[in-house]
């Protein structure tokens, strides 16, 4: 079978290898592919398209005969017209849970630094050098133990994220369909503005949903403790950003943390991108070495499970 690989770039940077997807066909692999057009023109004769972001529209299919099999580089697959491809007969596949240790991670990593302000401190350590004492601090510095970490949506990454903040002897309560005799001790479930208005920090690990687009919002903060701290890694449009650079200004949230954007690369305009205590780490909680060659591993497996007619991880059955 003809594989063509659209975006590869990201996954792959030159770090990896793409052997194992290339011993299973005749194997095209392009770093970025811009335009539909260009799409048509790559994956001409293929049977298996492998997109991350590059989207695969009903019209896109259309134009691709021979084409059998989308491969999702990623865990979300909202790049592809799922009913079309149904329509069509086209197996779509995703990559489940290949990034959860690395995005919980990420949430620690952004709010240890802002508990204790680590990169500040090491970029300021001249303050240090001039110091009177032993030590030099200019701003409170934050314990996690006894916080309660509030998180929105309890899959693997969320609750990945809550053993990590027992583990740091954190309270965790949790926005989840999941009942309390069937989650883990030290974790429990509570209503949405139960959530907004006990937790100390924020951290959003649900899909993208209509009711969770913009969850958090001016009504949300109004419901927040002064002082809260939310972290995203989940989707950038899970908040309202203009909503939450208010918020940073008036300091009702003291800190926002996000792997993600609305738009990304992000608009010049983004207003989260010259407020103060605005953290932004550029959609880099997946990427870790480790992350992506279990990506790259699956994706091989994947297709290997469809040409052998018993095809794994469909989402669109």
């Amino acid at each position: 079978m003809k594989i063509c690989v659209l975006d590869g770039y990201t996954l792959n940077p030159g770090d990896l290898s793409w052997d194992a997807v290339c011993s299973l066909g005749e194997c095209s692999v392009y770093d970025r592919t811009a335009t539909a057009d260009e799409v048509v023109d790559r994956a001409a004769d293929a049977e298996i398209v492998l997109t991350n972001k590059v989207m695969i529209t009903d019209d896109v299919m259309e134009r691709l005969p021979a084409l059998r099999y989308v491969g999702v580089l990623a865990t979300g697959y909202n790049v592809v017209d799922i009913e079309a491809a149904r329509r069509r007969g086209i197996i779509v596949t995703n990559i489940p849970a290949y990034s959860t240790a690395s995005v919980a991670q990420m949430v620690f990593a952004h709010l240890l630094n802002i508990t204790n302000s680590v990169a500040r401190y090491s970029a300021e350590i001249g303050q240090w050098a001039r110091s009177r004492d032993f030590c030099y601090y200019d701003s409170g510095l934050t314990e996690l133990a006894g916080k309660t970490m509030g998180i929105v949506g309890l899959g693997n990454t969320g609750m990945a994220t809550a053993r990590i903040a027992l583990a740091f002897g954190m309270k965790v309560i949790a926005l989840t369909s999941k009942t309390a005799d069937v989650l883990p001790e030290g974790i429990v479930p509570v209503d949405r503005d139960t959530l907004m208005a006990e937790a100390d920090v924020i951290s959003l690990h649900c899909p993208l949903t209509e009711s969770t687009r913009e969850i958090i919002n001016a009504r949300s903060i109004a419901m927040m403790r002064p002082g809260v701290i939310v972290i995203n890694t989940g989707r950038g449009p899970l908040v309202a950003e203009a909503d939450v650079a208010e918020a940073l200004r008036s300091r009702r949230i003291a800190a926002y943390a996000a792997d993600v954007l609305s738009v990304e690369p992000p608009a010049a305009d983004n207003p989260l991108l010259n407020v103060e205590r605005a953290y932004t780490t550029p959609h880099i909680a997946w990427a870790t070495i480790e992350a992506r060659r279990r990506l790259m591993t699956i994706a091989a497996k994947n297709i290997s499970a469809f040409i052998n007619n018993n095809p794994i991880n469909v989402v669109n059955k």
